[in-house]
């Protein structure tokens, strides 16, 4: 029989791996992604998006663990608060609505794997 230690270890180790290790995979995905303004000069979505880091720890976090307790419902409330939260910012021009889009589902995908991994790791030991 598996300890809980054994269980919230599983879990600790997902949503690190998940918040962590994701970063670099969506920056590596978006690091070509500059674009340029029609009239000219280089738009960097990466400053109009600013804090993303921050918010791509937490969004990967929160549905690695609406995964883990089985609550992937939850998934939806975090997209449709990172969408709000960003709104304005999503206006600034096609480059920087094209680069959250890509970083959201990259992230998410990320997440939701390593929320089934651990699953999956917590179901085998049980």
């Amino acid at each position: 029989m598996p300890t809980p230690l054994l269980i919230g270890l599983i879990a600790v180790v997902a949503l690190v791996v998940s918040g962590l290790a994701g970063s670099p995979l969506v920056r590596l995905l978006l690091a070509p992604n500059r674009h340029r303004r029609p009239g000219g000069g280089e738009l960097d979505p990466a400053e109009v998006l600013r804090g993303g880091r921050w918010i791509g720890i937490l969004e990967r976090v929160a549905t690695t663990g609406a995964i883990l307790v089985g609550y992937p419902a939850a998934i939806a409330v975090i997209v449709a608060i990172k969408g709000l939260g960003r709104f304005p910012e999503l206006r600034a021009g096609a480059g920087v609505s094209e680069r959250f889009i890509i970083g959201t589902l990259a992230s998410l995908l990320w997440a939701a794997a390593l929320g089934v991994a651990g699953s999956a790791a917590v179901s085998a030991v049980v």
